[in-house]
């Protein structure tokens, strides 16, 4: 793994490769994220640093270790919630937050967009927006009064708190089709973005360049966009995370020009398996509030983490949350236990009943269908959620066209429920590294796809002999395509 840490000249020149330097910063080390595109408007998140490059990955890291009740530690505690040890972190001798692998400080300074449709030649520009420091000096910047199905060129620009030209970074984003427009769309998704388990030379993940080559209109990362569970031990651990992640050279140019939807899971939100009363001594000073705010800081997203989206005609997307509204996934079964919180089922089932859109698409962060492990209690396959499960999948099994992608699992499959016929995508992890979990000749009679590799979901909506097709592809994290289903509309 040394590889994918030690960032030579070379490395550090292919992450410039996309930026102008002006002046002596603020700088754009972890890049931009494009985020909730529709058809009129677009999200982009910005955050500043200090230096051009993250510190790389050469110098050390922090320690963890558990402290028990008598003094003694451990690196890791005999039973992960035992209330008898806790963390902690040492930092290595003369290091600090800011000089650690992967870190790349925040810096006060503003921050403004340009854009303007490809065949455009005047810019537009919003106003300059200063990065707030209380929220690791992050910003979201909201383009308006967009033109639906564009191809939009963007340059991100930033100065310093006394107005002197720091680092631009060009970018672009497309427009949602208008609702009526039978327009063909293609996106992708993934989970499982573990950075320990990058597979890129130059640092980060395959499968980015992979979808890059397919042109995606827009992309979802369905959750686990990183773990938490054994360093996050505070906040500054927890944005370290992010900083770290998305200072990887793969990541930078992927979501310069590709817009997201960004999703959580448990190990982005908090740690394995979690709900938001969960006590646990297991992750230190970080609280499940402080990761459910330090994902909206991190991400380019609107106020709440469940919506819907329109993309022409032909498609709808509903990604929803399955952290913030959970009861105990300890508790028994029942008629009151839920994922997803009655306000988001009842905006879910109401929204879904509106939809005319051919095909509509749930985006679930784990899974509906599975199969999943029996020593799994955490998702609507699990026996733990039996009640909401069923409830949910013969709603949406109901709907004309509708099917499911998750993430969660990793490894990829295709499912189809045996009592209700409702299909399910699984896109599987984001590297091969971070496969498993599943045996890989173990195919249920619920399984029509079944394979233990990282990789990718992408999907495509079109006409090919002029009746509306739902294309939806399994890839290797090279691109390849491993497994295609065709869904014609009734």
């Amino acid at each position: 793994m040394n590889g994918y840490f030690h960032r030579t000249g070379l490395l550090i020149a292919l992450v410039l490769a996309t930026f102008e330097a002006f002046g002596e910063g603020p700088y754009l080390a972890t890049g931009v994220k494009i985020g909730e595109v529709d058809s009129n408007s677009a999200l982009v998140w910005v955050r500043l640093t200090r230096h051009r490059a993250p510190v790389p990955g050469k110098a050390p890291m922090p320690e963890v270790v558990y402290r028990g009740p008598v003094g003694e530690t451990m690196n890791r505690p005999p039973q992960r919630h035992d209330p008898a040890w806790t963390p902690e972190v040492r930092m290595p001798a003369g290091y600090s937050m800011e000089t650690i692998a992967g870190a790349a400080p925040g810096a006060e300074g503003e921050v403004r967009v340009m854009y303007r449709p490809d065949d455009a030649d005047n810019w537009k520009k919003t106003s300059w927006t200063p990065v707030k420091p209380g929220r690791d000096f992050t910003c979201q910047i909201s383009l308006k009064r967009l033109k639906p199905g564009t191809r939009y060129q963007l340059r991100v620009e930033t100065r310093s708190p006394n107005r002197a030209a720091g680092e631009t970074l060009e970018g672009s984003l497309g427009t949602a089709p208008r609702k009526d427009a039978p327009a063909p769309v293609v996106f992708t998704v993934t989970t499982g973005q573990e950075y320990l388990h990058q597979d890129a030379p130059q640092g980060g993940f395959l499968m980015y360049d992979a979808m890059l080559k397919l042109r995606p209109d827009f992309f979802v990362h369905t959750g686990d966009i990183l773990y938490y569970d054994l360093l996050a031990k505070n906040l500054d651990l927890a944005r370290w995370h992010w900083a770290r992640t998305y200072s990887l050279p793969t990541n930078i140019n992927f979501h310069r020009q590709v817009a997201g939807y960004f999703m959580k899971d448990d190990h982005d939100t908090w740690q394995d398996d979690c709900w938001p009363t969960m006590t646990s001594p297991y992750m230190g000073t970080f609280t499940f509030a402080q990761g459910q705010a330090v994902f909206l800081e991190q991400v380019p997203i609107r106020e709440k983490t469940y919506r819907t989206y329109r993309w022409g005609k032909e498609l709808q997307i509903w990604l929803v949350e399955g952290r913030d509204y959970r009861s105990p996934n300890t508790d028994p079964d029942g008629p009151n236990k839920t994922i997803w919180g009655a306000e988001q089922k009842a905006w879910f089932k109401k929204t879904v009943l509106e939809s005319d859109a051919t095909f509509r698409v749930l985006i679930s962060p784990t899974p509906l269908v599975g199969p999943d492990r029996e020593n799994k209690n955490d998702n609507h396959a699990n026996a733990g959620f039996t009640h909401e499960g069923l409830e949910l999948r013969q709603f949406i099994a109901q709907q004309k066209n509708m099917i499911v992608i998750c993430g969660d699992r990793h490894w990829q499959y295709v499912s189809v429920d045996d009592e209700t016929g409702l299909r399910e995508y699984c896109c599987g992890p984001a590297s091969d590294a971070h496969a498993g979990g599943w045996p890989p000749n173990e195919r249920r009679p619920e399984h029509r796809y079944l394979n233990v590799i990282g990789g990718f979901l992408s999907v495509s909506v079109a006409r090919p002999d002029g009746a509306p097709t739902l294309t939806l592809r399994h890839h290797n994290v090279n691109g390849a395509v491993l497994n295609e289903d065709n869904l014609a509309a009734d």
